[in-house]
């Protein structure tokens, strides 16, 4: 069955897509009108840094919102007013009366609202689709979402280098706007919950849920393992290009990576891996290899066709990932427990990435890229074969996933 006969559905993909269309110009946007302003690297980072940590401290919240309200509600509340705090952005840098501290704020404000739509965002998928074809839908998604990454990355730039920054800051604030209205008109099932009227005991009891599950936890902590060592590749990947494949190189590969994406996407729509965990983390392994060839034998066509591969693996994991955290994960807590889940996911990057560097100014590139890859690889594996993860079967049911109460 195709998940695009539901309207539910469509209307849920079509805001997701335009809204990741936007949000792939936005950092493009961004990065160059606060260079414009300030000419400070250090400032970017200021401005950007602020919008992750707001990201990371409101994600909980959002998981909470998502389980108590309606996930629609929430969806159009956050994207309206990212959209408003956007436009007032492009404004200020259209007018040229942006300033640093105004800037600042802004961003962190935008990411504690984005924050607050991701849970919901990722929970509302199995309310839009029949059981069946629930790995289809997360897999159609997830190609869509990529091809708005290609597509928005590529107006961005264009956007930025013929009309500028402040135009593509606007469009970007167009696009929040555009996905908020239609959510507006997103019908979903309301999934029955019965919250406590207690913040803190509500991410207790969405704890619980995380932690009763063992393969849901141990994939979790490896990937902040995994996590880590791509932070580690984003600041050591462009180091290693630069003395070797060329910045032109270095930007094929990562273009080699987002089509092995889409690819994946489309494969993961065939595929019926009895056993969903344990394929994808041992598709996630293949990380590894690019980290090794990216250390030791950084040659543009190795590296174009390691990190096809990458992407590749990496679709097949996201999918089977999100399905598995649907069927297993009562309707009603999957919010909160995504919101975990992503919790663990954003930290690590970041500590990857402030880590690399002194790490590689003591061992070298070559080794800390062997050290990250080794990490990566053992982490993904032994994740693999924890039998909690290896036995988790893939399910095979008709009835809606937002029916179901219990794992």
């Amino acid at each position: 069955m195709n998940p695009l006969r539901h309207a539910s559905y469509r209307r849920l993909l079509t805001g997701r897509t335009i809204t990741t269309a936007g949000n792939a110009v936005a950092p493009i946007a961004l990065a160059f009108a606060v260079l414009d302003l300030t000419g400070s690297v250090s400032m970017l980072g200021l401005i950007v840094g602020a919008r992750s940590l707001a990201n990371v401290a409101f994600l909980l919240l959002g998981g909470v919102l998502a389980d108590r309200l309606p996930r629609p509600l929430v969806l159009v509340g956050s994207n309206l007013l990212s959209g408003l705090t956007q436009a007032v952005v492009a404004v200020l840098v259209l007018m040229d009366v942006a300033h640093v501290p105004v800037l600042v704020v802004l961003s962190a404000l935008n990411g504690a609202l984005a924050a607050l739509s991701l849970p919901a965002t990722a929970a509302l998928t199995p309310q839009t689709v029949p059981g069946d074809v629930l790995q289809q839908a997360n897999a159609v998604m997830r190609i869509g979402a990529n091809s708005a990454l290609i597509v928005g990355s590529a107006a961005g730039g264009a956007l930025v280098a013929f009309v500028g920054p402040g135009w593509g800051l606007a469009v970007d604030a167009a696009s929040f706007v555009l996905a908020g209205l239609v959510f507006v008109g997103l019908r979903v099932p309301r999934v029955a919950s019965e919250p406590s009227g207690n913040v803190v005991a509500d991410l207790r009891e969405g704890w619980g849920e995380f932690t009763a599950r063992t393969w849901l936890w141990v994939v979790v902590v490896a990937f902040t393992v995994i996590n880590a060592t791509i932070g580690a590749m984003q600041v050591l990947g462009p180091a290693v290009a630069d003395d070797t494949i060329g910045r032109g190189g270095w930007g094929m590969v990562l273009a080699a990576q987002t089509a092995g994406f889409v690819v994946g996407g489309v494969v993961a729509l065939r595929t019926r891996f009895r056993r969903p965990l344990l394929a994808a983390m041992l598709f996630m392994s293949l990380e590894s290899f690019f980290l090794v060839g990216l250390g030791v034998a950084p040659y543009l066509p190795l590296l174009l066709g390691l990190g096809f591969l990458t992407g590749i693996g990496v679709e097949q994991f996201s999918v089977a990932w999100e399905t598995a955290m649907q069927q297993h994960v009562p309707a009603d807590k999957l919010a909160r427990v995504y919101s975990y889940d992503m919790l663990g996911s954003f930290l690590a990057i970041p500590v990857g990435e402030v880590v690399a560097g002194p790490i590689a100014g003591g061992a070298g590139v070559s080794a800390t890229l062997l050290g990250a890859a080794a990490l990566s690889f053992t982490a993904a594996v032994t994740a693999a074969f924890v039998p909690s993860v290896r036995r988790l079967r893939r399910m095979e049911t008709t009835a809606p996933v937002e029916a179901r109460s219990s794992s």
